[in-house]
């Protein structure tokens, strides 16, 4: 009897286990995501390109949000909201995007007043998603509104 109650759980915890999803979608790419190599291992070294490519990815992962909650998933408006705020994004943007990065953006001449806009729209819109993140975020907030 025991050994039939083992090989029973052992077969739910089994069934069980192949459905499962994650959360969020992290950018993919296999063991690394897109989003761990742009964001972090190569964050010491952020090239021109990298920065693109960087914003491009949050800009993907915000338009078409993966895994079973179909959100971005936690940070992510804000570390968006907070690259696009940094002085010379729109600057690097403008001079290194490809055509095709460029399409993922409002066509516009003004770059930086863009950026200055979404990076504020983006830390608001971290707050709707995660309203826990207030506390850390609503300072910001205050602080670009001087």
């Amino acid at each position: 009897m025991k050994r039939l109650l083992v090989l029973l759980l052992s077969g739910c915890a089994a069934f069980v286990s192949c459905g499962v999803t994650a959360l969020y979608d992290w950018g993919g790419g296999g063991n690394v995501s897109n989003y761990e190599r742009l964001a972090y291992k190569d964050y010491k070294t952020q090239t021109p390109e990298a920065v693109c490519k960087l914003l491009c990815l949050y800009e993907k992962m915000l338009t078409n949000p993966g895994g079973s909650r179909r959100m971005p998933p936690p940070g992510i408006c804000a570390e968006y909201g907070y690259l696009l705020l940094l002085p010379g994004t729109a600057d690097i943007f403008e001079k290194n995007a490809t055509p095709a990065q460029r399409k993922m953006f409002p066509v516009t001449d003004d770059y930086d007043e863009l950026f200055r806009k979404m990076g504020k729209e983006m830390l608001q819109h971290e707050i709707e998603l995660y309203p826990e993140s207030k506390v850390f975020i609503g300072p910001l907030i205050r602080k670009l509104a001087q």
